[in-house]
């Protein structure tokens, strides 16, 4: 019974983050997650008593999911190549990114405005991610690596809006080879 709970709370939480950035935190209903999941709706409350559940459900898998993207990229020997991989992941996700943006800056983006705490708790995935991309500078052996770590992930926030908006997965492509570029001349 606890492997079936589990089951159907991972389901819903995976369900919540993939609904969430489709259709965006006010736009989105339990019913709508439920669904997706392929839950009955009343079930969804066994394990969610609110939305704002399911949104930090869905924060924790957008967490999960880049602590173990940067677990597989950890365990390339080189952290240029680390790096090079991650951005080559962006461009391979460059259709998902023209049709709803980057998952976790849209919901930070939306969160921002609510101001209840889950702003915070996006904002803390962001700086895992920020704080890695530093490591990997750092062992490049930059002294300017939070700079660094900062200008590519600014890039990339700023190509996913702009791959989004004009819903041109090239523009992502394009992004892609100058900053491949980018990380070999440094």
């Amino acid at each position: 019974m606890t492997n079936s709970r589990g089951g159907k709370r991972e389901r819903l939480a995976s369900a919540a983050a993939r609904v969430l950035h489709e259709q965006g935190v006010e736009k989105t209903t339990l019913a709508d997650i439920a669904r997706a999941a392929d839950v009955p709706v009343g079930n969804v409350y066994y394990y969610f008593k609110t939305k704002d559940q399911l949104v930090e459900a869905a924060i924790d898998a957008q967490d999960s999911d880049l602590r173990t993207m940067i677990e597989a990229l950890e365990a390339m020997p080189d952290p240029r190549e680390r790096l090079k991989t991650m951005v080559g992941g962006w461009v391979d996700q460059r259709d998902l990114a023209a049709r709803y943006g980057c998952p976790t800056g849209t919901l930070a983006a939306e969160l921002d405005k609510r101001a209840d705490g889950l702003d915070e708790r996006i904002g803390a995935v962001i700086r895992t991610f920020l704080d890695w991309m530093e490591r990997q500078f750092k062992e490049m052996g930059r002294d300017d690596a939070r700079e660094l770590a900062v200008a590519l992930l600014a890039a990339y926030q700023g190509i996913s809006v702009l791959t989004n908006a004009l819903r041109d997965p090239e523009l992502m492509v394009m992004e892609g080879r100058r900053l491949t570029a980018w990380l070999d001349t440094l």
